[in-house]
């Protein structure tokens, strides 16, 4: 999967377009900033396989996998916690 598809893309599916329109330099949507906490996780896919207790206890903090795509060998993975959620934990 790319992180950078097409921005133009015909809707070819019942959830909307097949492609997001993404915020140039950011791996995710520019409309998840506004509800959401996110950090973005760069690594090579290697390095990712052994973080496994790492992610666990990113779950166990309220912070949810909601991306994971390659740019180029590099493996990106974004993390959101909605910002209502933030005062939870």
């Amino acid at each position: 999967m790319t992180i950078w598809p097409p921005l133009a893309a015909k809707q070819n599916s019942a959830y909307g377009p097949t492609c997001l329109h993404l915020m140039p330099g950011k791996p995710y949507p520019a409309h998840w900033e506004r509800v959401a906490d996110l950090r973005v996780f760069r690594t090579t896919t290697e390095e990712w396989e052994k973080l496994i207790s790492w992610r666990t206890d990113m779950g166990k903090r309220g912070w949810k996998l909601l991306r994971v795509s390659h740019d180029g060998p590099e493996l990106v993975a974004v993390f959101g916690r909605t910002k209502a959620d933030r005062s939870k934990t």
